[in-house]
Parts: C-alpha cells; sequence; structure tokens
C-alpha cells in the first residue's frame, strides 16, 4: 500500500477510479435510448443499420391525451426513468447511447461518435470537415421549414408553405449542391457513405422523413445530380431498405 501511494506521488499514476472506456479491440454492445417515433435518433438508427451493427433499440412509449395534442402527450416510462436517474448522463433527455456501459448524450455527438466508429465520416479530417459541414447545412433548411410550420394563420401558412416548396427548398438544395466536394460519386464525400448522405436521405427522401410533402421534397433535388445520385445510393442499399420494412 505504501509503494503504492508512493508509486502515485513519484511517476504521477492516477489513483482515482477511472470510467470504464470501450475497447477498441472487443466487440462492443449498444443500446440506444429514444421515444417511438422517428425524430433526432432516426439517422442513428440509418448509421448502425448501413453499417450492420446488432444494437438494442430502447423505445419509451408516446400516447395522446387528446390525439394530435401535444401538450397532452403522455409519457409515463420516459419520466419514470428520468426520475431515477437513469438519463442523468445525458441531462434528463433522450437519445441516449449506452456503450459497453458507457453512457453518451446528445443526438449530434451519438451520430458524430458512431460515424467514426463505423468510418462513415470521411478518410481525412479534410473529408470529416466536409462531411460535417453537410450536415450542419441541413440545419438551416430545418429551420426555415419549422418557421413556415408556426404560422398560426392558416391562409397565411398555406402561401408560405406553397411558396417553400415550389421556390425556397429547391433553391437551398441547388446551394447546397455547390458546397459538395468534387469526387467520384455516388456520395457526397470521398466515393463512400459517410454520415452526411444519411442525412440527407432522411431530410429529403426517406418514407416518412422529415417532410410531410414528401412529392414537394423530392422535387427538390431533381435539378441537383450530386445530392439526388447520394440520397438515391442509400435508399438502394440492401440494408437501409430492410431498416426501412422493419
Amino acid at each position: 500500500m505504501l509503494f503504492r501511494s508512493f508509486c502515485s506521488i513519484r511517476f504521477g499514476t492516477e489513483t482515482r477510479p477511472r470510467h470504464h472506456q470501450p475497447s477498441a479491440d472487443a466487440m462492443p454492445t449498444y443500446k440506444l435510448t429514444y421515444f417511438a417515433v422517428r425524430g433526432v435518433a432516426e439517422v442513428i438508427r440509418l448509421e448502425f443499420a448501413a453499417a450492420k451493427q446488432d444494437y438494442e433499440d430502447k423505445r419509451f412509449a408516446l400516447d395522446f391525451g387528446v390525439p394530435g395534442d401535444f401538450s397532452t402527450i403522455i409519457r409515463k416510462e420516459f419520466d419514470e426513468a428520468k426520475a431515477s436517474g437513469a438519463l442523468k448522463a445525458s441531462m434528463g433527455q433522450v437519445p441516449l447511447l449506452e456503450v459497453d456501459g458507457v453512457k453518451i448524450g446528445q443526438s449530434k455527438a451519438i451520430e458524430r461518435f458512431l460515424a467514426k466508429r463505423f468510418g462513415m465520416m470521411g478518410s481525412s479530417d479534410v473529408e470529416a470537415a466536409f462531411v460535417d459541414a453537410l450536415c450542419e447545412t441541413i440545419r438551416d433548411g430545418k429551420d426555415a421549414y419549422q418557421k413556415k410550420r408556426s404560422i398560426a394563420d392558416a391562409d397565411e401558412k398555406k402561401a408560405a408553405m406553397e411558396k417553400y416548396f415550389a421556390e425556397e427548398l429547391p433553391e437551398f438544395v441547388g446551394k447546397a449542391e455547390q458546397s459538395v466536394p468534387e469526387g467520384p460519386g455516388p456520395f457526397l464525400v470521398g466515393g463512400k457513405l459517410s454520415l452526411a448522405d444519411l442525412h440527407w436521405f432522411q431530410f429529403l427522401a426517406a418514407p416518412k422523413g422529415f417532410f410531410d410533402n414528401a412529392e414537394g421534397a423530392k422535387a427538390a433535388f431533381q435539378a441537383c445530380p450530386k445530392i439526388k445520385a447520394a440520397v438515391e445510393a442509400v435508399a438502394a442499399m440492401p440494408e437501409i431498405q430492410a431498416w426501412i420494412e422493419k
């Protein structure tokens, strides 16, 4: 005991308990906790599907006191988990990813963590930056859409939505197309599947994806050959097709 204490002082050995870190060589186990909806966890699920990685897909049930009224949502199981402290690592929110017992919160952090593990962040630091930029670009498109959805007046909202899908979304996707780096295709960065491809697929082309107006979203990228090729390549992947079917 004295020798151990001496070594701790002499050589700077860490004596405090450390958090267990997943071994890169061991076969990791994964558990994803979220609600029984697609939401901000769906891209994470697409990552698991594309990587052919088994995981536990834990889903908290959501019920409505009044159908369609989000202010009346009942989420008993989630509330119990939060009260018990089970979600402390994610600040009482979901999604929450557990990797060999280590808990990681925040959807974007989880996405990037898995993308790095599964080889979906490019083949260099520069490619990783391109992937990241293309993912972040989508946030701007989503924010613009949510502003239209929040318009209270029905007629004003209808007109704004029509303009968004007819003009604003195609213009936005066109600008994003110009930011895609040169490469062999069909994927957006480096000629292989990345997190960016999964995000653009979920944003524009996934069945029951981000937009209620699926046809309007599909029309928005038809004049953008790089993005069109990427989302169609993702849609054609057997692993993605199997996940969607499931």
